[in-house]
């Protein structure tokens, strides 16, 4: 592998700060991959023979309904590991994984990167480092879907990419069917909410740019039960 690749590995999350030598091990155990938009990486049930880190590009790991329906559970950009879960637990994949962009990905197979953890426990610290971050993300999903209405997961989503972005001026980074779908409510739902916090004087939107106006009024609808309530019973105030 190039060194531009082997210094892309130690600017990522799971690999960062590894020596160059542990470095160059884990890039000779590299595949390369190309995924066309929309085009599967693995289904649910698979055999997990391995994970992938993103070089560019959009993946989302989704679960479907027994109805059909598709629940996004992570969206993951440039640098993040997806799949790392299989390694330690369990021997197939516990979600779908597509490219939602077209992306380039790293695989690591299984047996192989096994064998390099064994020999550089550091490794594994960084990964139970990374785990433990999703894990995280997955508690606030399952808290946003089973707690909070339509206007409360959006708060808390734009909240989070706020942070992320370091500013109140957002740029969503998937499309908003994208996001409804990782939100876990109908792209209708996701524009009429959108519509009342615009109207509520919350945000400003046009298309994927979002203006946060009022930040304590979203930290606050992010907290509550029925978010549209609470907007309403401040603009009554």
């Amino acid at each position: 592998m190039a060194d531009t690749d082997v210094a892309f590995l130690g600017a990522t999350l799971l690999f960062a700060g590894l020596p160059p030598a542990d470095l160059a091990e884990v890039a000779r155990l590299a595949v390369a991959g190309v995924h066309s938009a929309s085009s599967p990486i693995f289904s649910e049930g698979d055999e997990a023979r391995g994970f992938y880190i993103t070089q560019s590009g959009t993946v989302k790991i989704y679960k479907l309904s027994a109805s059909g329906r598709e629940q996004v559970i992570h969206l993951i950009g440039r640098g993040e590991a997806f799949g790392e879960v299989a390694l330690f637990a369990g021997t197939t994949y516990p979600a779908s994984a597509a490219a939602l962009t077209a992306a380039r990905t790293l695989f690591f197979p299984k047996k192989a990167f096994l064998d390099l953890i064994a020999a550089q426990p550091t490794l594994a610290l960084n990964m139970i480092g990374t785990l433990s971050l999703r894990l995280r993300g997955f508690a606030r999903l399952v808290e946003a879907l089973t707690l909070k209405d339509a206007s409360a997961r959006l708060a808390a989503y734009l909240l989070d990419l706020g942070r992320e972005q370091a500013s109140p001026r957002l740029t969503l980074p998937v499309a908003k069917a994208q996001l409804a779908a990782q939100l876990g409510i109908a792209q209708e739902t996701l524009s009429r909410s959108l519509r009342r916090l615009r109207e509520a004087g919350v945000l400003d939107v046009a298309g994927r740019k979002i203006h946060v106006l009022e930040p304590a009024r979203l930290q606050d609808l992010a907290e509550a039960a029925s978010g549209h309530r609470q907007v309403a019973s401040r603009d009554r105030q």
